[in-house]
């Protein structure tokens, strides 16, 4: 496991995950067997997405704006509690993240992980603004666009290279052109998600 899925899984732990599990109608372990394939699909496909040109950039602009200093508890207390605005709009964050294909998003984490497809789009809902909340105090300390798309390019090498159900739903997504090979073309439709500008609002 990567160290930002590490991080993110040790900080859901407890009353997080009894939250989540609550909100989706799924027991601790249902739900924790599902977040471990849903986190590491959300940050490949942002590290996918930050390795474009601007890509990076357009990232760290919308976590500065709208996703910095925030907490975990608080974050996951707006999103299940119906908060607005864009720290805690799940549905507009996952558009950006995966534009076209966030209904593959959807249905691979059904299938990977056994839960029905309203399930699991409800639970990368309240996943996203998390993982955005989480990179945006990383962010805060860890230097630029540059380092930020460094740290979020070795997270998705190793999701890749680590395999599972989110490193084959990375692949998949990626090879958007069916030839099963991951080309310049491919690429720059990964990144059309933050590259489309705006914000989460």
């Amino acid at each position: 496991m990567t160290a930002l899925t590490q991080a993110l899984l040790a900080q859901l732990q407890g009353a997080p995950l009894q939250q989540i599990a609550s909100r989706l109608g799924l027991d601790p372990q249902q739900a924790s067997s599902a977040i471990n394939t849903a986190l590491p699909l959300l940050l490949g496909r942002l590290g996918s997405n930050a390795a474009q040109p601007q890509g990076a950039q357009a990232l760290l602009g919308a976590l500065q704006n709208n996703h910095s200093g925030l907490d975990i508890g608080s974050v996951l207390s707006g999103v299940l509690g119906g908060g607005s605005g864009a720290a805690s709009n799940g549905a507009g964050i996952l558009g950006h993240i995966f534009g076209g294909q966030q209904g593959a998003a959807q249905a691979g984490v059904a299938q990977a992980s056994g839960l029905q497809s309203g399930q699991a789009g409800q639970l990368l809902q309240v996943l996203a603004p998390i993982v955005m909340a989480h990179l945006g105090n990383h962010a805060a300390t860890s230097g630029g666009a540059d380092a930020l798309g460094n740290l979020l390019g070795q997270e998705h090498a190793d999701i890749r290279q680590q395999g599972g159900a989110a490193g084959g739903l990375l692949g998949s997504m990626l090879d958007q052109d069916g030839d099963g090979q991951l080309g310049l073309g491919d690429l720059l439709k990964a990144g059309e998600g933050l590259l489309g500008g705006g914000d989460e609002r």
